[in-house]
């Protein structure tokens, strides 16, 4: 064996288990399947072009070589971003932690107990800092929640400002500038009105339905939006806060003032820099309009016994059922590091954190006198941790940049500087001598930080935050550990078996992939530094491009969109741009097949486009016919088709190409949705089956863990057509010649996770890339011939191939009243994740076991799929007391003194031999869905109040 092949490390099956595989399949070779898989006119006709494959190790020397490449000056230009100090015993029991950062959305509460629990600490944390009732757990970035506060406060308008059509939102000049670049970007096509100016001047006509603030300003500056808040109920104008998390500690909690949304980033508690992410931001609100939240919420509940349990509550609002109705496209939150950043909170504690802020704040007023004293006029009368300096900037910038250190120049005249957790004596020190040297006056040492405190005590924080007794009592190493091991054993993730989840690609996230993210030179780099300072990360992120460009047949890329969705969503809208730049913008109907991908409508309708669903035939394909007919009907207005290929219903359909022809002869552009990129890599690309734009989940296909549901990364590829329209940003230039608006908040969007796919990529090269794909392939059809006889296949292609995944029937087995849910809470019993449930066909699994898996393992699987088809045929619709009905089953039932149940605990809990050596116990019984959705409780309730429910 070649131990210095990385393919053979991340692909599943060995040479030797190759031929029974090919033989359970009834197929020769590999080769002979991937023909009768894939139509042979979108077959590629030549190898990828990508250099040749690296060794772990030789990746590990390059990727150390250009982490060199980036100059960690010391950063102090904010604007959204802060350097932090992740501690270390969060860095290496969850961020390098696969038994966190492997796990999925947590869908399958019974096998995801810990992970909920540190997502109500998230929501917690946010209430209390907030002064809110209800947060949900976490968004993408702090822009995109801002632009979903927009949205919220335009849905829940009342009915007679709907009647008016009143449609005005004002933003204050004081918001961070990405983060009015991506509310333009998303007010455009919602049909709102976006008005940026003066909060001071601001004239609180009917006209407007909401307003958005940023506490403290870009700059620093701390306004009291007392009068404003008042000034704007009177007027029935709803207000939303863009709140700085650590400055909460010490100002007042905007809840108090009576705002309705509060958003923000938590990148401050913990959470590395990264070039601009991955980063979980907070969205607050009230109770009122807890079903127009975005994103997800975690609520307590009750499970069958009357134990405490928690679930993502309200999840009827979630956009795979809604579609177009969804009230947001979200479907990416960034649950790992919304864990840390929760994480982060209980290890410091509500003093922990007056400590930090007060240390921030007292660093700053430190500076401000020390400048003063220096000739420096501070333009800030009341501050948090930014100041507002009057100076050359050109001339200042020139020494500081000698003396690496970065500052944010707003203007040529003036200078802001943000101080961090990080900054000690000695760096403020080192600033105090760049500003004398400007002045060429001797610099006073600081050696004692001021006591004084500027922020008017009317604005000061009077309230406790942090109450809750898990904010209180892991404070030391050894506790939090423990604590943090205590929430991990509730959790089923990849280090235990394999979570087969369709159209979610759970595959191995190598630690060779991992382990860059936790060195600093990569971690410790503000999104908005010069790009000469971030010369390892521009190579990266160039060379990820070109890569992703290459592999999709296209001509460009963009990184910027930060998850699958918010893909999804700049892939229309670059097509929206593209026709009105051809004088069509009265293009406006985009046509999406009824297997499409919950997300897809919902983005379409984000854009600004109208959707007409087109039907699919009796085999789940595209209806040809009924897609011409509307195409035909509909081509004067055409803008665009949305697609998934293979389909979502894990088939590589034969009249791909038929259908772009379609679309591309009556005016529109075709937009595929990477979702199932795994099953093309190397062998088609979305390119030859004439695509204009495509997404890419590198979280998916590209190897970012799912990190129990985000990070994620959905880039765009587009073809040459598109390429101007390609995404911008306000503060460093990306994007094409006519560049759409921001996207996300961060230049390249979530750039740190970008080297995990990077590596990937490298690593495997171009046959390791063609080989993961046909393995995908090869795992699938071997799962659905083992599985043959015991379970019916709902789709395949025209030779009987699956692609990568394959839907699998359970609705005949309602006439044993077995439902779907009791086959996925039965696989919990035996050690695994439920496949993908009830989507795209009710009643029915989506099953993706992905290259990394080995045959063993996929043995293990069917093996148990094959006994729960045993104990389905041995159960009775006239006796629901079976051990289907009952699971999962836990530790406690099996230890129990009294076992009523009609079959016997070994059964329960041990129905296959191997599992008495790797046995996993879900830590609750099946949750009670809709209790929790009646009895809302979504932050860490009193001791009391626990004990009730």
């Amino acid at each position: 064996m070649r131990t210095d092949s990385f393919a053979l490390r991340h692909i599943g099956p060995k040479a030797e288990n190759l031929q029974e595989m090919l033989d359970t399949i009834g197929v020769e070779s590999i080769e002979q399947l991937i023909y009768e898989t894939i139509p042979d006119d979108i077959r590629l006709e030549s190898p990828l072009n990508l250099p040749k494959a690296m060794s772990e190790n030789q990746y590990a020397e390059h990727i150390k070589k250009l982490s060199e490449k980036n100059k960690l000056y010391k950063t102090y230009i904010g604007l959204g971003y802060h350097q932090s100090i992740l501690p270390a015993v969060i860095q290496r029991n969850i961020l390098e932690n696969p038994g966190w950062y492997t796990a999925y959305t947590p869908y399958q509460a019974e096998i995801a107990q810990g992970r909920l629990e540190a997502l109500l600490n998230f929501q917690t944390m946010v209430s209390d800092l907030t002064g809110m009732e209800l947060a949900n757990a976490s968004l993408l970035d702090e822009s995109t929640a801002a632009a979903e506060a927009m949205a919220l406060l335009f849905s829940v308008r009342e009915r007679d400002q709907k009647k008016r059509n009143v449609n005005k939102f004002f933003v204050s000049q004081q918001t961070l500038p990405q983060t009015i670049s991506l509310m333009e970007t998303r007010a455009n096509f919602l049909g709102i009105d976006m008005v940026v100016g003066n909060h001071e001047e601001f004239d609180f006509s009917e006209d407007y339905f909401g307003a958005l603030v940023q506490y403290p300003g870009k700059f620093g500056q701390i306004f009291d939006y007392k009068d404003f808040v008042e000034n704007c109920k009177a007027a029935n104008i709803k207000t939303a806060f863009a709140a700085d998390i650590l400055s909460l500690v010490m100002l007042q909690a905007p809840g108090e003032l009576g705002v309705d949304v509060v958003v923000g980033t938590t990148q401050r508690f913990g959470i590395p820099l990264g070039y601009g992410g991955p980063h979980a931001a907070f969205f607050a609100t009230r109770e009122d309009f807890k079903r127009n939240l975005p994103g997800r919420i975690i609520g307590l509940t009750k499970d069958v016994d009357g134990n405490n349990a928690l679930r993502m509550a309200l999840q009827t609002r979630e956009q795979h059922i809604k579609r177009d109705k969804a009230t947001s496209n979200i479907c990416t939150a960034q649950v790992l590091l919304a864990v840390m950043a929760g994480m982060y909170a209980v290890y410091h504690g509500p003093r922990g954190l007056e400590y930090i802020a007060g240390i921030v704040h007292a660093t700053a007023v430190s500076l401000e006198d020390s400048l003063k004293k220096l000739g420096f006029e501070q333009q800030n009368s009341a501050y948090f941790d930014t100041l507002h300096v009057k100076v050359d900037a050109k001339s200042l910038k020139t020494i500081a940049e000698k003396h690496e250190i970065n500052f944010f120049y707003p203007d040529s005249e003036s200078a802001c500087i943000s101080i961090n957790e990080t900054t000690t004596t000695d760096d403020l020190n080192a600033i105090i001598s760049v500003f004398a040297e400007l002045k060429d006056k001797e610099a006073t040492e600081v050696s004692e930080l001021s006591s004084e405190i500027r922020i008017p005590e009317s604005l000061q924080r009077t309230t406790e935050f942090l109450t809750h007794e898990v904010f209180n009592l892991y404070h030391s190493e050894t506790e939090l550990m423990r604590y943090i091991k205590k929430l991990e054993r509730k959790d089923l993730s990849l280090n235990h078996s394999m979570i087969s989840l369709g159209s979610c690609t759970m595959k191995l996230n190598a630690a060779s992939e991992m382990l860059p993210l936790s060195n600093p030179q990569w971690g410790n780099l503000h999104p908005f530094v010069p790009v000469d300072q971030a010369q390892g990360y521009q190579t990266i992120l160039k060379e990820l491009e070109d890569q992703l460009t290459e592999i999709t047949g296209f001509s460009a890329t963009s990184l910027q969109p930060n998850s699958g969705a918010q893909g999804e969503y700049a892939g229309l809208m670059v097509i929206r741009a593209y026709h009105e730049a051809n004088g069509d913008s009265h293009r406006n109907i985009c046509l999406i097949p009824s297997s499409a991908h919950g997300t897809n409508p919902a983005s379409a309708v984000m854009a600004g486009m109208k959707v007409i669903v087109t039907k699919a035939n009796e085999n789940g394909n595209i209806d040809v016919d009924d897609l011409r007919e509307k195409a035909l009907k509909h081509k004067d207005n055409l803008a665009a088709l949305m697609v998934t290929y293979p389909s979502t219903h894990g088939v590589f359909e034969s009249a791909i190409r038929e259908v772009t022809n379609i679309i591309h002869e009556n005016g529109g552009q075709v937009y595929m949705d990477g979702a199932n990129m795994n099953a093309q890599v190397g062998l088609t690309n979305p390119g030859k089956i004439g695509a204009d734009v495509c997404h890419l989940n590198l979280h998916k296909t590209f190897a970012i863990p799912h990190g129990g549901g985000g990070p994620g990364v959905g880039p765009i590829c587009v073809a040459e057509q598109l390429k101007p329209f390609l995404p911008g940003n306000p503060v460093i230039k990306t994007g094409g010649d006519q560049a759409i608006g921001a996207i996300s908040s961060a230049p390249w969007g979530s750039a740190l996770v970008c080297l995990i796919s990077y590596g990937y990529i490298k690593m495997l090269g171009t046959g390791g890339l063609q080989k993961a794909t046909e393995y995908a392939i090869l795992n699938a059809n071997y799962i659905k011939e083992r599985l043959n006889g015991h379970y019916k296949t709902l789709y395949s292609g025209e030779r009987g191939r699956a692609a990568h995944e394959m839907i699998v029937d359970c609705r005949p087995f309602k006439e044993k009243g077995i439902e779907v849910t009791d086959i996925a809470k039965r696989l919990i019993d035996y050690g695994f994740h439920a496949p993908t449930v009830s989507f795209p066909v009710a009643g029915t699994v989506m099953i993706e076991p992905t290259e990394s898996e080995s045959k063993p393992e996929l043995d293990r699987f069917c093996d148990a799929l094959i006994s729960i088809r045993k104990e389905i045929d041995e159960a009775s619709i006239d006796e629901p007391n079976n051990v289907l009905k009952n699971a999962p089953h836990t530790i406690h039932m099996l230890t129990a003194n009294e076992w009523n149940l009609p079959y016997t605990r070994e059964k329960a809990a041990y129905p296959l031999s191997h599992l008495h050596d790797n046995k996993f116990w879900p830590s609750v019984r099946r949750v009670d869905e809709a209790y929790g959705d009646r009895n809302l409780m979504c932050t860490c309730p009193p001791t009391e109040e626990y004990a009730e429910v």
